[in-house]
């Protein structure tokens, strides 16, 4: 499934491209003069293949997991707290809720991972691969079977979107303990110490911030994930929400949706999907820059620019669930701005 996928996405069209900027460019305005709505507008039509792309249905999927990490305090939070915010996103009671509403965008939350046994908890996407990721400090983080069980999650809920007609995904994520997981793809891929790249998370103070970087940097030692290869990487210091992340984001690209990633956990899963295919990133926005120092790296890394920076650093699909307004201003301008010539107005 993950080569077919791969093999699906392709580079966007350029000549689709330039000819919706050249539309853009005949609107009532100076050259250039919304500058990234007009980037946005262009690269959801050419990723659509059509110059009104249907941007109605659109939904934010929210992965939960656990992970083993956990074991070595990197966390202010129990583990425990995963499930319990699995429970208030199904409820409509999180952050990534009330700003999905306001965006008009539909939450699903899958739980891929979580130490806990929902039973038959209405809402809630099914996906379990494991109680958890191993604690990556000790050894590889998730076999090479979970994680191939968790791409596939992801990418099977991109097909199923194409199939339902969604026009734009954004990724979020729930995980006690997932910033340091994320530290350490970032830090593997892009050669950079672990200090270089781990923050406080959950608001960790000075000495647990010490314990965290100790932790990961003993799991990079351990491990020893090769940096040319990205599955390695998430195999061994990754999380099972990251892996389905990796999966929805090649998944959306292969059957041309736009995708948002939120924040620093999930850019580690769309940089896993970037470094796996460099095509990636043609179909990929980034919501936001977040307070967590790792992120820019990995925006960097994948050659994005975020849309937003609000000191955010939640998760859950916030950032995602912000810009998706923004990306749907881009095609409202193409729409229904009137040009020179519909406006009677003299033209450049």
């Amino acid at each position: 499934m993950l080569t077919s996928t791969l093999s699906a996405i392709t580079p966007l069209d350029a000549a689709f491209l330039a000819s919706i900027q050249a539309r853009l460019d005949n609107k009532t305005k100076p050259l250039g003069s919304l500058g990234r709505l007009e980037e946005f507008a262009c690269r959801i039509c050419a990723i659509h293949g059509s110059d009104t792309p249907d941007l109605a249905k659109k939904v934010i999927f929210t992965f939960a997991a656990d992970h083993g990490i956990t074991e070595e305090g990197v966390s202010l939070y129990p583990r425990e707290v995963t499930a319990q915010m699995v429970l208030n996103f199904l409820r409509g009671g999180a952050g990534v809720n009330v700003l999905a509403r306001h965006a008009g965008a539909e939450v699903r939350v899958v739980d891929v991972g979580v130490d806990h046994d929902f039973g038959d908890c209405p809402g809630l996407i099914h996906a379990k691969v494991a109680r958890g990721t191993r604690n990556f400090a000790r050894g590889p983080a998730m076999t090479r079977d979970e994680l191939a069980a968790a791409l596939v999650v992801g990418i099977r809920l991109a097909d199923q979107c194409k199939a339902e007609g969604i026009g734009l995904v954004g990724t979020g994520e729930m995980g006690i303990g997932n910033t340091s997981p994320s530290s350490a793809i970032i830090a593997a891929i892009g050669g950079f110490t672990p200090e270089q790249v781990t923050h406080r998370g959950t608001g960790i103070g000075d000495e647990a911030l010490r314990v965290k970087i100790t932790a990961i940097g003993n799991g990079l030692e351990l491990n020893r994930p090769d940096p040319a290869d990205p599955l390695e990487v998430l195999q061994k210091v990754g999380g099972l929400e990251i892996a389905a992340i990796a999966g929805l984001v090649l998944g959306c690209a292969a059957n041309r949706i736009p995708v948002i990633a939120d924040g620093f956990i999930s850019t580690a899963g769309a940089l896993i999907a970037s470094e796996l295919t460099p095509h990636v990133k043609e179909y990929l926005f980034a919501a936001h820059e977040s307070v967590e120092v790792g992120h820019r790296f990995m925006l960097e890394r994948i050659g994005i620019r975020p849309i937003l920076n609000l000191d955010l650093r939640l998760g859950e699909g916030t950032g995602g669930a912000l810009a998706m307004p923004l990306l749907e201003a881009g095609v409202k301008i193409l729409a229904e701005m009137a040009t020179f010539e519909q406006a009677g107005v003299t033209g450049h």
